[in-house]
């Protein structure tokens, strides 16, 4: 899909190609490098938000419902976003080295960014308040590996917001579905 075909103009384009490639290039020092490709591959599918949903699901009781929604949110965000990208099709950036494998072509939206933001906002809610500097990180990290122009990230992000602030409500009836339960 070229420029036209996404909407952007050259200048909007021009300062997506020139922000990744100033994030991009701060690889250069191993240990941003390393930390990078570390989040990356954890955020791969979700994976580490699902993990960090289930595992407090499975610590707080008390609130184990609204856990396991918020990771219903979460993984949903998730999904949202592989569809979106489906329909949309941009390719990942061309002029920059990647870090990583990616588990597919295209890049926008996000579903790092997706599921990352999507964490934070619905795991945030319940008091899990590592989570969101953990999650601009993994945002982050998709640009310095080189696979997402920050559009990709942004848009991933508000899909990730969207969905969870959405299923807000939902969620947070989770917190309170326990209490009212007869034996």
């Amino acid at each position: 899909m070229d420029d036209m075909e996404t909407g952007m103009d050259d200048r909007e384009t021009g300062i997506d190609h020139r922000i990744l490639a100033a994030l991009r290039a701060r690889a250069a020092d191993p240990r941003v490098a390393t930390a990078a490709r570390a989040l990356s591959g954890a955020g791969e599918h979700g994976a580490l938000w699902i993990t960090a949903g289930l595992a407090a699901a499975t610590v707080d009781g008390a609130r184990r419902d609204a856990w396991l929604r918020a990771t219903a949110l979460t993984a949903g965000a998730h999904l949202a976003s592989m569809v979106v990208k489906r329909i949309v099709r941009r390719p990942r950036p061309p002029h920059v080295e990647p870090l990583v494998r990616t588990a597919g072509r295209h890049s926008f939206p996000s579903s790092h960014a997706t599921s990352a933001t999507a964490a934070a906002v619905a795991y945030g809610a319940l008091g899990a308040y590592a989570v969101p500097p953990l999650a601009a990180a993994m945002c982050l990290s998709r640009l310095v590996v080189g696979v997402h122009y920050p559009s990709d990230v942004a848009a991933g992000a508000a899909l990730g917001a969207l969905t969870a602030r959405v299923g807000a409500r939902w969620m947070k009836a989770g917190a309170h579905g326990r209490r009212g339960r007869r034996s």
